[in-house]
Parts: structure tokens; sequence; C-alpha cells
């Protein structure tokens, strides 16, 4: 296995994860050189292991494509956490570790002894990161949560739709995975440099609800300043027209384009070829184009129509107007920017061959991110964990496995 290098090599993460939200954030670590060991069973396998795309639409553990997509460079240790030799074992791996993360409803930790107190007990300096649906304390703390449920209840849906209409639901219902592992990494790097300051651990209790809440701000302050709620507008904007999604020439392909200022405006009129729209009494100014949208949107989508989403926003950003091509999945996947700066990386998986993971959206110029190592197999480093990580004799390994411990 390729050496860890980065920011984070020699850092210790022992990780009880589950869906997209613990192993995403881990994954800014081990993507920076720490070693985390994801903690797995085959008796409840990750819904991400089962969930379909599948590669080459063949179904399996471990051929899921989210579950790949998100686990590069995290080693998988199987253990059946109700084997009656599973707290020997989580002990050691408690002892190894420098941080504890885990993901699952509050009491599930409690169950194994695993809470905050009991690990001190172990390491005293260890820091625990908690990054449960509604965070360990609170009315709604023992509510299972998923994406499809803490999107709704953080409020993101009833901010999309139409005018009059029913909210609707966004287009990936685990949004929230995606955001909580943003605020979950900003803490755990602080509760680091606290510890190497203090040499002290923490616990960090984050709440995927709460961290979503900061996606829906601009609402929440309009009800909070107003009483009142913030209607749904499509793709209108109060401060902007136009602005919205145009169709282009080709099989549904689009551009979104936004115009905010009178320059702006008359930028885009005289790009369209339609200078004569500056003056025009419907289109005059911001609150008359928004008065007149519906035929605003018309006229653009006529001149949007006999071109192509490239064209239009090469067009427009070239004469300083907001335009941007909605990309479709192929477009993302080919997109040169984002191969320019290795978002993707492509890597030898042990079952499926070549598979594309994710890399990271930033670079450190100095430490940069690295593929280490595939998306793993369930199980497939329990072996070398437990003896060159835990000192265990083969014996010992062999003897615990044939008990049916690492299942």
């Amino acid at each position: 296995m390729k050496k860890r290098e980065g920011v984070f090599s020699g850092l210790k993460i022992l990780s009880f994860s589950w869906a997209v939200v613990g192993p995403l954030t881990m994954k800014f670590f081990a993507d920076h050189g720490a070693t985390v060991i994801r903690i797995e069973t085959s008796h409840r396998p990750c819904t991400m292991r089962s969930s379909a795309p599948y590669k080459d639409n063949q179904p399996g553990l471990n051929r899921g494509g989210y579950f790949t997509y998100y686990n590069g460079n995290i080693l998988s240790f199987a253990i059946n956490m109700n084997h009656p030799k599973a707290a020997g074992v989580t002990r050691k791996l408690v002892e190894w570790c420098d941080v504890f993360m885990e993901n699952y409803t509050p009491g599930v930790i409690e169950k194994w002894g695993l809470d905050y107190k009991s690990l001190k007990k172990i390491k005293s300096d260890i820091i625990m990161l908690r990054q449960s649906g509604y965070g360990s304390w609170g009315p709604y703390k023992n509510l299972p949560a998923f994406g499809m449920v803490l999107v709704p209840i953080a409020g993101l849906p009833n901010l999309i739709g139409w005018p009059g209409k029913e909210p609707l639901p966004v287009g990936v219902s685990a949004y929230t995975d995606c955001i909580s592992p943003r605020f979950a990494s900003a803490a755990l790097i602080a509760a680091l440099d606290h510890r190497n300051k203090t040499g002290k651990g923490q616990l960090i209790d984050v709440s995927q609800f709460e961290a979503a809440i900061s996606f829906i701000l601009p609402g929440l302050l309009e009800y909070v300043a107003t009483g009142e709620e913030p209607e749904r507008i499509g793709n209108s904007s109060p401060y902007a027209a136009p602005h919205g999604v145009y169709p282009c020439r080709g099989d549904d392909r689009w551009c979104a384009i936004a115009v905010t200022t009178e320059e702006e405006w008359q930028i885009f009129c005289r790009e369209i070829g339609r200078p004569e729209l500056i003056k025009d009494p419907r289109f005059n100014s911001l609150a008359n184009r928004k008065k007149n949208e519906e035929e605003l949107n018309r006229l653009v989508s006529e001149w949007t129509i006999k071109q192509t989403p490239e064209d239009v926003m090469t067009r427009l950003q070239k004469v300083g107007a907001a335009a941007g091509v909605v990309q479709n999945a192929a477009d993302t996947y080919k997109d040169p920017q984002l191969r320019q700066r290795n978002i993707y990386w492509p890597m030898q998986h042990a079952e499926m061959g070549e598979f594309t993971h994710l890399g990271e959206s930033f670079m450190l110029s100095k430490t940069p991110a690295q593929a280490y190592s595939p998306s793993p197999l369930l199980g497939e480093h329990t072996e070398q964990v437990c003896t060159e990580m835990l000192g265990m004799s083969d014996e010992e390994f062999v003897s615990l496995m044939q008990e049916g411990l690492f299942e």
C-alpha cells in the first residue's frame, strides 16, 4: 500500500460510519494522509454498498457506485459487534486511534459501551466526533434520520418550486449527507489543534439538521424580519431579470442566464441583437422587466434556442453578462476544468477494475491530497489491521476469525 503523506499523516481515526455523511467526512482526512479504519459488518452492510448504480449493472456489496465513490483511501475492518469478544478487539482499536467518529442514531454506540465517558477511560485524550441526524440531545435525539427525512425537516423543499404549487424535493435526497461533513471537518480540525496545544481531547456533537439550516438562511431571515413565509419563485429572482434557465439547441440542453444591473441589461440586449429592447417600456427597468417576465423569458428563449448552451455562455460571458451551461452528467464527467484540477481519481479496484473515485475540491500546494488506495472490499483490511496495527499474532487472529468475530 502506498505510504501515506500529507498534513494529517500519522493521524489515526476509527470510524463507525454509515451511508455518506461518515465516509465523506473521514475521506477528507484520509485523502490528506490520515489512516482511517472504517468498521463494517456483513451482518448489516452499509446501505451504500447495496445501492445502485452498480459497475456493469452487476449487483454486489463491493460493486456499489455510491460506496466506491466516497470511500477511497479508507480501510475496511469487518467485525460482528454483537459477538462476545467484540468488546476486547474494539478496546484495542480505541487504544490505537486518535479520533473516534460515529454517525449512528444516539443509543447505538452507548449499547456497545463506546460513549465518550467510556472512551476517555480507555484513552484520556481521545477526540470523539458524533454526527447524528439531530444531535445527541434534544427532543429529536432518538429519531432515526436519513437524507430523505432530514432534507424536508430542514426546510429545503419548501423553498423549491413554483408560485402557488407544492414544494419540490431536492434532486439528491441525501443532500444533508454532503452538507454536514464540511462542518464536521472544520470542528475536528479545531479539536485537533486544541489537543496539540493542551493535550486534552473533547467531544464534538454535530447535528446534520442544524448544519442544513445554514443553506436556507435567506428564507429564515425573511420570516424573522417580516413574519411571513418566503414564496416559492421557481427560477426567478426578485433582484434580476432575465433570470432562469433557457432552452438551447440540442437534446435537453439549457443555459442559465442572470442579468442583475441596468448596465448588464444593455449589454445583454446588444449581444442578442435586440438593442431596441433597452428602451422598451416593458423592459426599461428591473421593476418593469419583473412585471413582464413571462414575455421577457419568451424573447430570451427565442434567442437561446438557436445556439448551443456553450455558445450562449461564451458569448454572454465575453461581454460581461452572467451565463453558464447547465451541464448534464456526461458534461461534468468530461469537463476539462475538473479534469485538469484532478477531481476524478481513477484507481484499480480489487473487484471492478478501474473505477473513478472522488478527489478533493481544493488543493494544497505543498501537501496535496493523494489517491492512496481504492475503496475497500468489505473487511478487506481486517487481517492487516489486527496483525500490523493491533499487534495480534497470526494464531490469535485466525482463532478469532474461526469463532465468527470478523464477519
